[in-house]
């Protein structure tokens, strides 16, 4: 079987023909730079009608040289990229897929983009049912497999981890692409703090983009402020792949975008996956960047489950989310495996290990090698002092929490009461999820906002739903932060349990029965209003 993909979300212009039987791929791509600025859709879609036609010509000339004596070219389908990305390249690329299909009589194959990013790595990694952190220009994604789709466990709340990179660069007077300028120049510079914002597992970078730009113009070192840009961008990403391990229980990691050529973030990945013992694989560069062969790669899977479709039904769709993909060509395992959760001895958390002995629980946590030394030593401050705080201010508001016993600043040490018999996340029934909404509108009220939500934070018995982990919690009024709580939530139920829809309605219901002072109608509003943003839809 050979397959032709076709690949054109952006800026490269790209064709490639994947023979399965050799596992082969040959990829031609002519890609789009700015002369000035990023990229203008309107300048890439002129580069993508000029240069499609060449690429094409050139993996249409390789499928004839290697086709069989009796086959012209020997191509059993046409795969392209139909989502997301700019409007005007992808009108460009799906004509040109139709136009192959028709000529050569053979199906038609729409693949999601961002899909064909994670597919490339569990197809060459072997992994059976990885976690995948997409770390590309536009979008940055945490996903994995569960219930038939690849569930969004977390992502940008604003803009995509690329885009962050080349507008600091466009600032300081860079041409595009901006992110292996940013790479080269902090190979040269010291290390600056820069706001780090990581919520659950979702992230932000505008804020952190805004501060590096001001410290340039105020001076500061370019090369330093690159350090510290990079140091903080690729921690978060770090930091939130293994939340996302931790919560799934999964133990491979693989890479997906053009940001992942980057080797600071690759060294960080592999070195958070060998600390838990977790496997990591990153593609080689060529498979990284936008290209093509993914895109025929996955095509090839798709066709062999029958996963085609009509010319007529093959409109591009520029905001064509991951999570909105039927996985046709998986088996229904699920990345979120069966965990303990009656604890005992010792176990490794996403930012800590737990020891727990009798009725005592010990957390502490451990340094975080991946990340800048200073950088990691405030993190661990900042979070065991906050975490001993808010716990205790949540319990005296009512809130069910473990009672602190001890604090130890300097070894970055909490000693807690042991509550509880299971995760929510063993049983995760109406009426716990329910108490948990409740529970969080109480929470809100009193001004805090948990940070990190979800079913693995949360311990239950037969009386009571406890709340563990306060470790990116913090003091706020904003309704915003309280319904980022919610969503987060949301996203481990959607990522980890079989039929998420009930239960997010007693969620939401729970939220709305808490008598308090709060608006929880306006939150819920608020949450409506995040999930229907441009990165959540």
């Amino acid at each position: 079987m050979r397959i032709l993909g076709l690949e054109g979300t952006a800026w490269a212009a790209s064709a490639a023909l994947f023979d399965v039987d050799q596992n082969h791929v040959q990829i031609e791509s002519d890609a789009y730079l700015p002369s000035d600025g990023g990229i203008d859709p309107q300048e890439a879609a002129s580069h993508m009608a000029d240069a499609l036609p060449a690429v094409i010509d050139a993996i249409l000339d390789h499928a004839a040289d290697t086709a069989s004596p009796d086959s012209t070219y020997d191509i059993d389908a046409i795969a392209f990229s139909r989502g997301p990305g700019l409007g005007p390249c992808l009108r460009i690329v799906g004509t040109a897929a139709r136009t192959l299909a028709a000529r050569l009589d053979v199906p038609l194959v729409g693949v999601n983009h961002m899909v064909a990013h994670l597919e490339i790595g569990r197809h060459q990694s072997g992994f059976d049912s990885p976690i995948c952190l997409n770390a590309s220009g536009a979008n940055a994604h945490v996903l994995g497999f569960h219930n038939g789709k690849y569930r969004i466990l977390g992502e940008t709340m604003d803009t995509g981890v690329g885009n962050s990179l080349d507008k600091f660069a466009r600032h300081v007077g860079w041409s595009h692409p901006g992110g292996p300028k940013v790479e080269q120049a902090a190979k040269e510079g010291e290390y600056y703090d820069l706001p780090y914002v990581v919520k659950g597992m979702d992230f932000s970078f505008a804020g952190i983009v805004t501060a590096a730009q001001d410290a340039v113009d105020d001076g500061v070192p370019v090369q330093n402020v690159c350090t510290g840009l990079q140091e903080t961008i690729f921690g978060m990403l770090t930091e939130v792949a293994e939340r996302a391990l931790s919560l799934t229980g999964s133990d491979e990691l693989v890479l997906g975008g053009g940001v992942g050529q980057n080797d600071r973030l690759r060294e960080m990945l592999q070195e958070m996956c060998e600390q838990r013992g977790a496997s990591f694989y990153a593609p080689e560069p060529r498979f990284l960047r936008d290209n093509a062969g993914m895109i025929a790669v996955l095509g090839a899977k798709m066709y062999a489950a029958g996963d085609t479709i009509s010319i007529d039904d093959s409109e591009v769709i520029p905001t064509y989310r991951p999570d909105e993909v039927p996985v046709s060509w998986r088996s229904e395992e699920s990345v979120a495996q069966s965990q303990s959760s009656v604890l005992s001895g010792s176990v490794q958390g996403a930012e800590a290990t737990v020891t727990y002995q009798n009725d005592r629980v010990t957390k502490r946590r451990n340094k975080k090698t991946y990340r800048h030394p200073e950088l990691d030593e405030r993190l661990r401050n900042e979070r065991t002092a906050s975490e001993a705080r808010i716990t205790s201010e949540a319990r005296r508001s009512g809130i069910p929490t473990p009672p602190v016993l001890a604090i130890n600043l300097d070894e970055t040490i909490l000693e807690f009461l042991y509550v509880g018999t299971e995760d929510l996340q063993a049983v995760p029934t109406e009426n716990n999820i329910h108490t948990v909404g409740k529970q969080l509108a109480v929470l809100h009220n009193t001004g805090i906002v948990h940070g990190d939500p979800t079913t693995r934070n949360i311990r239950v018995d037969s009386e009571q739903v406890y709340f563990i982990d306060f470790g990116l919690g913090y003091y706020t009024d904003h309704i915003e932060d309280f319904a980022m709580d919610l969503h987060i939530f949301d996203q481990s139920i959607t990522g980890t349990v079989d039929d998420p829809v009930p239960l997010r309605e007693s969620l939401l219901s729970g939220y709305q029965s808490a008598d308090v002072t709060l608006n929880t109608s306006s939150v819920i509003d608020r949450l409506h209003e995040i999930e229907g943003r441009g990165r959540y839809q």
